[in-house]
């Protein structure tokens, strides 16, 4: 696990070209087909040698959930372990993790009448307005969203919508986990935030000069998109979905694509604090992978020595 620009991918193909495991995508974004650039999908010479499941699983117009997401990795890590291979899981949405790890509460399905009237009321109110109302009833969540995270924002009043309960009630609920195995948690995180943010820089000017806002007008040329899509509102798609509507310029498009994603990053590494029995490594040290192999084939003849 770790946040956008940690190296999480150079690390796992380092692990599966040494032991045998095969990998697992924990990343909401690289579940669509075509969405290649934005997402810094592994390309295809990497995807030869290291082959990746959970890759292009859906349609741009589509929805994944992490219920979806539970359910496709269970079933291929029986797979996987029935290989007598290892399940190595990799990706930077935490939310997947604590879904496959500790289960899944209760919530109404999504509903695409109430997510418009949100959006609706966005446009003319804007987010911070929609956050507001969220915090009148439902305090305990809005208090742990910024008032740019849309996608939670409109969840959040989403199910309060729907079920007449606040989500931060709903969640309270217990639940039923079914997770048979011995998970070995591990996360890249930085020694030093503006080196990540370095790196994070960099990685949007690449996917800038790659194409990303290429990459987006094929896809509208393909596929039935709105700017209200989770997949849209990922981070870089949403703000070249911008630009080609003209809001914002080329260099507005850097700048504010390079915050989202250091938003994005800070979330992740919240997420990671918050999580328990995790092994952290830096995510900027040289020898990193080293350091985590290491670890990993400790931990494993642990395991494997106590049955």
């Amino acid at each position: 696990m770790g946040p956008t620009a940690s190296g999480k991918t150079t690390v796992a193909v380092r692990l599966a070209r040494t032991l045998p495991c095969e990998i697992i995508s924990v990343d909401s974004a690289q579940v669509y087909r075509g969405m290649d650039i934005g997402t810094a999908k592994p390309d295809a010479a990497l995807l030869r040698e290291a082959p990746h499941h959970l890759l292009d699983v859906i349609e741009p117009h589509e929805n994944y959930s992490a219920a979806r997401f539970r359910d496709d990795a269970l079933a291929l890590m029986r797979e996987i372990t029935e290989r007598d291979r290892i399940p190595l899981l990799v990706g930077g949405t935490m939310l997947y993790f604590k879904a496959l790890t500790e289960g899944l509460n209760e919530l109404p399905e999504a509903d695409p009448v109430i997510r418009l009237m949100i959006d609706t009321m966005a446009l003319e109110q804007g987010w911070p307005a929609v956050h507001a109302k969220l915090a009148r009833v439902d305090p305990e969540t809005a208090a742990r969203l910024e008032p740019n995270d849309t996608q939670r924002i409109q969840r959040a009043l989403e199910v309060y919508y729907l079920a007449n309960k606040p989500m931060s009630e709903l969640l309270k609920k217990p639940k039923y986990v079914y997770f048979p195995y011995t998970p070995i948690k591990i996360s890249l995180a930085p020694s030093d935030r503006e080196v990540l943010h370095l790196r994070i820089a960099r990685r949007f000017d690449a996917m800038l000069e790659a194409g990303l806002v290429t990459e987006l007008k094929k896809l509208r040329e393909e596929y039935p998109l709105e700017a209200a899509l989770p997949s849209m509102r990922c981070v870089g798609y949403r703000q070249a979905w911008d630009f080609l509507h003209g809001r914002i310029d080329a260099a507005a498009l850097r700048e504010q694509g390079i915050a989202a994603t250091r938003q994005l990053a800070k979330r992740q590494l919240t997420w990671l604090r918050a999580m328990e029995d995790v092994t952290e490594f830096d995510c900027l040290a040289d020898d990193v992978a080293d350091r985590v192999l290491e670890y990993l084939r400790r931990e494993l003849e642990a395991l494997m020595a106590s049955g």
